[in-house]
């Protein structure tokens, strides 16, 4: 396989993972092996590209930003926000637990591969990861805020989502449903909103090149720490993608009701539990999610 095309269905991957809350695309971008050339190439404002800018060295440019490498990823995400926003959603509101089992199979294993990056039996290591838990779980237990939307607002919300998706671990559209902004953002997209669509993406190019800086520094200096912490919030999400919930209090907004606070259960506690559809299937769809990882992981190294 061609590396551009690899490099385009791993963005198809991040814009699939990117669309669901609770899943990161930064979490498929360590799976597939280019996190840290993502994050290298991203990082690359300073004042020798600003050199080459004023001078017009479109060449060292294009070098300097690995520019290649990233259009052809952004490509594939854009390819795929757009085409799988509308599938993502229905499948959401339709096959509610079959979707969540897929997700929590895929941040089972991605937390599993994370925390290969780090030593276990180093204290600090351990507190990180204790840390991350508690921040993972406490950030899913949240309840969604319910705000009017602005352009202000869109590139705000842009910047916040774009640092959260770039991390392994941390959803951006997870971020953007506690905003309250997901539905409005998600439906600009499926709508071909240009005007909310381009001020969203002028907020994620100035959070990216901004916070893609902070965290190229922080992982060549404190790896494992970071790695740790990154971990544990993937495995404190886990609450908010477990498959088999109850709605125990709603919030109408608009002309839609909006979950406010959710039990989570066992499958044979929910109402109406039918053994397939509820369980065997769900849990077989994990599993696939769970292999899933490693199976993209196997295919992408046999691709290096």
């Amino acid at each position: 396989m061609p590396k551009w095309l690899k490099t385009y269905l791993s963005g198809v991957l991040m814009g699939a993972a990117d669309v669901v809350p609770g899943v990161s695309g930064g979490t498929i971008a360590f799976i597939v092996g280019i996190y840290d050339r993502l994050i290298h190439a991203l990082s690359g404002v300073n004042k020798v590209s600003v050199i080459m800018l004023f001078k017009g060295d479109i060449k060292g440019l294009w070098q300097h930003f690995d520019l290649g490498f990233l259009l052809v990823l952004a490509a594939g995400i854009l390819t795929s926000i757009v085409s799988l926003a509308g599938i993502i959603t229905h499948a959401l509101s339709d096959y509610p637990i079959w979707v969540w089992s897929f997700f929590f199979g895929l941040i089972l294993a991605s937390a599993w591969m994370l925390a290969k990056e780090f030593n276990l039996y180093i204290r600090k290591n351990v507190l990180s990861l204790f840390v991350g838990v508690v921040v993972g779980a406490s950030l899913s237990m949240l309840v969604p805020m319910h705000i009017s939307l602005s352009l202000s607002l869109v590139f705000f919300a842009g910047m916040i989502a774009i640092c959260a998706m770039i991390l392994p671990g941390i959803s951006g559209s997870f971020l953007l449903l506690m905003m309250g902004l997901y539905g409005d953002i998600l439906l600009s997209i499926k709508e071909f909103n240009i005007v909310v669509i381009a001020v969203f993406g002028c907020g994620a190019l100035v959070g990216l090149l901004s916070f893609s800086k902070l965290l190229n520094w922080t992982l060549n200096r404190y790896r494992e720490l970071s790695m740790a912490m990154l971990t544990g919030v993937m495995l404190g999400a886990l609450v908010k993608v477990w498959p088999w919930k109850e709605v125990t209090d709603v919030m109408v907004v608009g002309d839609k009701q909006v979950p406010v606070s959710e039990a989570l259960l066992l499958p044979w506690n929910l109402e109406h539990y039918s053994m397939f559809g509820d369980f065997l299937g769900p849990l077989c769809v994990l599993l696939l999610g769970l292999f899933s990882v490693f199976i993209v992981r196997f295919a992408s190294n046999r691709i290096n």
